[in-house]
């Protein structure tokens, strides 16, 4: 399955499970929608590896990619990519381990969210949040559109906390 947006043309997971008995794409409308989600069919403690992400194909900067150091992406293709954005996290797309931690303790049926700007310096396809967190930013772009003081709130890839540095001692 693809998915035509405004500016690119991202390829989908087939509708066979890339990890079953793990999590589960939950499909909600229609796939220009991209209201889908992607649902634990197991429970995890607080700071569990829940997925291995090692063997990602390297790409482009897309809608459907993660940012691994300050300069690559790399293509989510399976059913990863269906992990939404939220700024109260169940989830930490751990980059510099290339592995899913658990943030804080879940169960089957709950949804595996990451933070977007934990890995993205300057996103794609920015969009709005409406996750409702009190945390909330609003929109989502990229940690380099969010000040240092919000970025201190969320557990952040390596490369991410370099980049806010550069950008903190650039304004000094």
């Amino acid at each position: 399955m693809s998915v035509k947006t405004d500016t690119q043309h991202i390829h989908l997971p087939s509708e066979k499970p890339t990890h079953p008995g793990l999590f589960q794409v939950v499909r909600q409308g229609s796939p220009e929608q991209f209201s889908s989600k992607l649902e634990l069919q197991l429970g995890f403690s607080k700071g569990d590896t829940v997925v291995d992400l090692k063997g990602l194909t390297p790409g482009p900067k897309l809608y459907s990619s993660v940012q691994v150091s300050a300069t690559e992406h790399v293509e989510l293709n399976s059913d990863l990519v269906f992990m939404n954005h939220s700024c109260d996290p169940t989830m930490h797309m751990d980059v510099d381990r290339m592995a899913i931690v658990a943030l804080k303790d879940v169960k089957a049926g709950d949804e595996l969210t990451f933070f977007y700007p934990s890995t993205e310096w300057d996103m794609a396809q920015p969009f709005a949040c409406w996750c409702g967190s009190s945390k909330c930013i609003e929109t989502v772009q990229g940690a380099s559109h969010l000040s240092t003081e919000t970025l201190s709130k969320f557990v952040l890839s390596k490369h991410i906390k370099q980049l806010i540095e550069e950008r903190d001692n650039q304004k000094a």
